[in-house]
């Protein structure tokens, strides 16, 4: 089987539960996106959640999809940055636990915190401090980094900053690696739509968008229309449609132009959709990486997404990846 590899913000996910929205709007954050904070915003932050019981789970876009890559047998890797602190010691932890081949570069800034609020309906709002994160530099990737992997999943947030995201993927596609990106969110891809279209049109085989992101890179509110459009600049599109399920389609770099295929998503009870497009890439990339058709990859992301999205945070018991196990062999 096919060695992945993952590069994005290390961050902890510091997960709250909301009765109602009125939190987002005291905040200023966007519901349902994705905006920045400062150290000076994440102590206030902190402040005000810690008497809603906040949840604790390691997060990072690229690094949900690697723990469920993880989780499935695959002993994948990891690119990041975190601090010299409890978090990041948190973070080191659990990768060591879950058999991440992890590379985290260490800091004296604090480690990042992707703080998520999570609406009654399920829907997660972030308000993200990088911290260590995105001191992550162009100068420290090196061509070593990605020896041993075929493929590398980048994080789309990285593109907030250039240099560095140009660099890994110069260096991944001259080591020979498949790259595989997630577009991040809608706001961000609003914010940076030309660079994007750069990476995607220049370096990348495989793309992740949800329906919001789809709609934000091409212009176009049809997924099937947005699909289509992205499918004819890369190697693989895949556009996730939440509980309508998700579609995929062989791009016009391969031989297979044209061929797509759909597949539902579970029914289950939402309780937090933290990380459900994360852990429907993991799904997809494995099932992609034994070779398996495009119906079983969607249907592979998909299981992993249903079951995700019936916990708070990332942390699914061992029973639970056990029956996924089972189910897709």
């Amino acid at each position: 089987m096919k060695k992945i590899i993952g590069i994005g913000n290390a961050l902890v996910d510091v997960l709250v539960q909301m009765k109602d929205d009125s939190l987002l709007t005291e905040l200023q954050l966007p519901k349902g996106g994705m905006q920045l904070i400062d150290e000076q915003c994440q102590h206030l932050l902190n402040q005000r959640i810690q008497a809603l019981q906040p949840h604790k789970a390691t997060g990072g876009s690229a690094g949900n999809t690697i723990l469920a890559l993880a989780n499935l047998g695959m002993q994948p890797g990891y690119i990041g940055k975190i601090g010299r602190d409890e978090m990041g010691a948190f973070y080191a932890e659990n990768c060591k636990q879950t058999g991440i081949e992890a590379q985290l570069t260490l800091c004296d800034t604090p480690t990042g915190v992707a703080n998520t609020f999570i609406s009654p309906s399920g829907e997660r709002t972030f308000g993200t401090y990088l911290g260590a994160a995105a001191l992550l530099q162009a100068e420290e990737i090196k061509p070593e980094m990605f020896r041993g992997y075929e493929l590398l999943h980048i994080e789309g947030y990285l593109v907030q900053n250039h240099e560095l995201i140009e660099k890994i993927c110069h260096t991944a596609k001259q080591e020979g690696l498949t790259l595989s990106i997630d577009l991040a969110s809608y706001n961000v891809i609003n914010a940076d739509l030309p660079f994007f279209r750069h990476l995607v049109e220049d370096y990348i085989d495989i793309v992740f968008a949800n329906e919001e992101e789809c709609a934000a890179y091409t212009g176009t509110t049809d997924p099937q229309e947005g699909l289509k459009h992205i499918a004819e600049h890369c190697m693989l599109a895949v556009v996730k449609l939440g509980s309508k399920g998700a579609v995929a389609m062989w791009g016009a770099s391969y031989p297979k132009y044209g061929q797509k295929a759909e597949a539902p998503a579970l029914k289950v009870n939402v309780t937090d959709t933290t990380a459900a497009g994360d852990f429907f890439a993991g799904g997809f990339l494995y099932a992609l990486c034994t070779g398996a058709p495009l119906e079983k990859c969607l249907q592979t992301g998909a299981l992993l997404s249903g079951h995700v999205i019936q916990v708070i945070g990332t942390r699914l018991t061992d029973e639970a990846w056990q029956e996924i196990r089972s189910l897709i062999s």
